[in-house]
């Protein structure tokens, strides 16, 4: 097909009783990542048949894992056997942005009375890391520190639903963000993670929940701004 950008990937999920995920399993995880850090761009076209070569696998798990990511909203069929990443328009930003603050928010609120020290201190290394990322300008670690930051954070709120709900939010505009950090570089995006790490130590879900919708609001503008010139 020659539009597919994705590596082979033989590595095997293991369970926790140390068995081999499913081959369906491990195909979704891997597309997952490359669609949710931007590996596979908004508009990029892949067909089944080179995603099956490009992983080494059958067509039967990828073809499932392409099911559940168009369920996710992370790809549409664009068809003759193709799919593509969503390219998001202002109105997409628009809602995105509207439910990423009403849940991302709700969760750092819950998370801020559960964690104890050690979660803390696991955070503040993960933002460090992100730091370092953003000093030298290394787009792959940003996305990937910025990603861990938010999921670990969310783990600790104890609401299911609401993690998931956000990892799906994530996957919609994750590929856009890679396009703007290519663009303009990590130095251009805020971090507000202090000021929810700060309000994390001091048990303040309502200041966690400020941070966040601050964290988000910035973000999401600055998406905006990077895309302008593509819708």
């Amino acid at each position: 097909m020659g539009d597919v950008t994705t590596t082979k990937n033989t590595n095997h999920p293991v369970s926790e009783n140390g068995a081999k995920a499913p081959a369906h399993e491990t195909v979704y995880q891997t597309l997952r990542g490359q669609i949710l850090f931007g590996e596979l761009a908004p508009g990029q076209a892949v067909t089944i048949q080179g995603l099956t070569e490009a992983l080494n696998v059958g067509m039967t798990p990828v073809r499932e894992a392409i099911r559940r990511l168009i369920s996710d909203g992370a790809l549409v069929f664009q068809g003759n056997r193709r799919v593509s990443v969503p390219v998001l328009h202002s109105k997409d930003l628009d809602e995105l942005t509207y439910a990423r603050k009403t849940i991302e928010c709700e969760l750092a609120k819950r998370a801020t009375m559960r964690v104890s020290a050690d979660d803390i201190t696991t955070l503040v290394q993960i933002d460090d890391a992100l730091d370092r990322a953003i000093s030298a300008g290394d787009v792959a670690d940003y996305l990937a520190q910025n990603y861990a930051f938010h999921t670990t954070l969310y783990q600790h709120a104890e609401a299911p639903i609401l993690t998931d709900l956000a990892d799906r939010l994530w996957l919609r505009f994750g590929p856009s963000l890679r396009v703007v950090c290519g663009r303009f570089g990590t130095q251009s995006f805020p971090d507000r993670h202090k000021d929810i790490l700060n309000a994390l130590r001091k048990a303040d879900p309502e200041f966690a929940a400020l941070a966040m919708e601050r964290d988000v609001t910035q973000g999401m503008e600055q998406v905006s701004m990077g895309l302008v010139t593509d819708n």
